[in-house]
């Protein structure tokens, strides 16, 4: 009865597996030590025959293959999911320094040949140093007496992929935590990359230990932090200093040891506070002789144009789109300039971007679509829709050009018999056949008594002396607002609120599409512009201690200080820590609102 009862269990194990996808996957660590044990596993959901592995010449083979077999049934709900996993599994020792491929697995299983993922391992060499420890977790061992964390034991290191680029060229900033410990992070304030524009890497929500080798020791590494820098202007700019608080778990060193001390270890955790390096980096100003299509890309870009209809009926629209697409400071590139006929109604552009953003830099494309509606029949031409960037590789600027469009606009049907025979020219100039000739009057006159004459009357006068008046007062208005308008710092000044307010509308508006990263960022760039344009201070050049200095100078009330200098807090960190609800954001967009206000209404100039 029992070898039925087995029997039927691997039936019914079997045609599982049967009906369940195959996947044939190998395992290994990434990083080892040279002279360490490692485990190479090739894990198959199925089971399988006729396993060849690659010849494993980089590494001595202690043991293998061992072969388990597992099962399990899941019951959720009612429904069962039951799994068949075969794992082989070999040790190997690292015989020597390097970085080593182990090239595909094959197995045999349900009658077809499956191939496992290749495998790359670096083989570290041994710490150089002789440490009062010798690696990893040992290191809390000897530290247990003193209950001090070496120096070396555990740091941050902000790695830069480069120190000296080009203005918006963008930098790899890797943020990275070495340790011999078992530690973790509390109260963590990431370096201020102040200067830059910052593109995230989203990493992991899991953290991924490795091993590395730095400085003659190796370390379990974990990167905290990755973006992509963009340098908004030349010359040095210094990335100050993060600050972190470690909590270390060291094992405790006791005087007097049992036998059960072999068995049971006691630790405690000891905390201290890290900080990485500040860095400098050197940015070069971009060459002379840019092209006046020129706005700011660098990187390598190519563009793409094209036109919905090159001959349309008035009063239909016109669609042009513009995709550039390629590697760079891409989410920064600004709407390139189409020329529509002036008797064209012309509508903003819609914009569509699609960015990637890795490790190996930003790229993906930026989409414009533009809309025009011709309001007369006639022939037009648009003329090329010019794009230039600074090709990194080259060190040259590049313009990308397309094609000219002519359109033939044919009469539509509420358009009128009015054809237009002029393109470029101002509205006022626009020549209008048909309607030159025009009819005489044949009705409606008005007789005047005799003797009473407008010459010489009130009415008379007052149309000498009001006009006279109106004008002088236009031209005492005209003269004010030319000495204004020469005046850039005063209308930047005064426009300040007025740039604010739409970008808080932005900002609003992504915050009821719940973009999170897109809201903080457009509201950090209103507070930021803000505080720049109302005080007159370049952009590049703002910093939080100037910030605090100049709004003390014009009056501006400490509480409000704090609680403009915490608001731009709350935004750039917003994404390491991030709200908890949309009350919360929509409570911040209230605050920066108010603080705005509040700063518009005690900063006159």
């Amino acid at each position: 009865m029992k070898k039925i009862f087995l029997i039927l269990l691997a039936a019914l194990f079997t045609g599982l597996a049967n009906a369940q996808d195959v996947t044939f996957t190998a395992e290994a660590p990434n990083a080892v030590v040279k002279g360490e044990r490692f485990q190479l596993k090739y894990v198959l959901s199925a089971e399988g025959s006729d396993l060849r592995v690659p010849p494993l010449a980089d590494f001595d083979v202690l043991m293998g293959p061992s072969t388990s077999t597992s099962m399990s049934v899941q019951i959720i709900n009612g429904k069962s999911t039951r799994t068949y996993t075969v794992t082989y599994t070999y040790v190997l020792l690292a015989n020597k320094e390097g970085t080593f491929t182990i090239p595909p697995a094959t197995v045999k299983a349900k009658g077809a040949n499956y191939s496992s993922n290749s495998l790359t391992i670096k083989v570290l060499p041994p710490d150089s140093k002789a440490p009062s420890s010798s690696q990893g977790g040992n290191a809390s061992t000897a530290d247990a007496a003193s209950g001090e964390i070496q120096k070396d034991g555990l740091f941050v290191r902000l790695i830069l992929s480069k120190n000296s680029v080009y203005e918006q060229e963008g930098v790899l900033a890797t943020l990275k935590l070495y340790s011999l410990y078992d530690a973790g992070l509390e109260n963590v304030k990431f370096p201020e990359y102040e200067g830059f524009l910052v593109q995230e890497i989203d990493l992991p929500q899991e953290k991924q230990w490795s091993m590395e080798h730095y400085n003659g020791r190796n370390y379990r590494t974990v990167v905290l932090k990755q973006a992509i820098l963009y340098p908004q202007h030349s010359g040095k700019i210094t990335i100050e200093s993060g600050k972190f608080d470690a909590v270390v778990r060291i094992r405790t060193q006791q005087k007097m040891r049992s036998f059960f001390d072999d068995f049971f270890d006691t630790y405690q955790d000891v905390r201290k506070v890290i900080t990485s390096a500040p860095i400098t980096i050197d940015v070069k100003p971009l060459p002379s002789g840019k092209p006046t299509s020129f706005s700011g890309a660098v990187g390598n870009y190519t563009m793409s144009t094209e036109i919905n209809s090159l001959k349309v009926k008035a009063n239909e629209a016109v669609t042009i789109k513009v995709q550039i697409a390629g590697d760079g400071n891409i989410k920064l590139i600004k709407t390139p300039e189409v020329t529509f006929p002036n008797d064209f109604e012309v509508y903003d552009p819609k914009i569509e971007n699609d960015i990637k953003v890795t490790a190996a830099g930003v790229s993906g494309y930026k989409k414009f679509e533009y809309y025009a509606i011709p309001r007369f029949p006639g022939e037009f031409d648009i003329p090329p829709i010019e794009f230039s960037f600074f090709d990194l590789k080259t060190g040259t600027y590049k313009t990308l050009k397309s094609e000219a469009f002519h359109l033939t606009v044919e009469k539509g049907d509420n358009s009128g018999n009015a054809t237009v025979m002029n393109n470029y020219t101002n509205k006022e100039q626009v020549k209008v056949l048909g309607q030159d000739i025009r009819y005489l009057k044949t009705g409606g006159f008005h007789y005047y008594e005799k003797g009473n004459y407008f010459f010489g009357s009130l009415i008379y006068w007052l149309l000498f002396i009001i006009p006279a008046l109106i004008s002088a007062i236009l031209i005492i208005i005209f003269r004010k607002q030319v000495k204004e308008n020469s005046d850039f710092a005063l209308q930047r000044t005064k426009k300040a609120n007025k740039v604010a307010v739409k970008r808080l509308k932005i900002a609003q508006q992504l915050l009821r599409n719940h973009k999170k990263e897109e809201y903080y960022e457009e509201l950090h760039k209103a507070l930021w512009g803000y505080i720049s344009d109302k005080l007159n201070i370049p952009f590049a050049d703002l910093t939080k201690d100037n910030i605090e200095t100049e709004l003390r100078n014009f009056g501006v009330e400490d509480s409000l200080i704090e609680e403009f200098i915490d608001i731009l807090n709350t935004c750039e960190f917003a994404r390491f820590a991030p709200v908890s609800s949309e009350e919360d954001m929509s409570g911040l967009f209230d605050r920066a609102s108010k603080a705005i206000g509040k700063m518009e209404n005690t900063i006159k100039r």
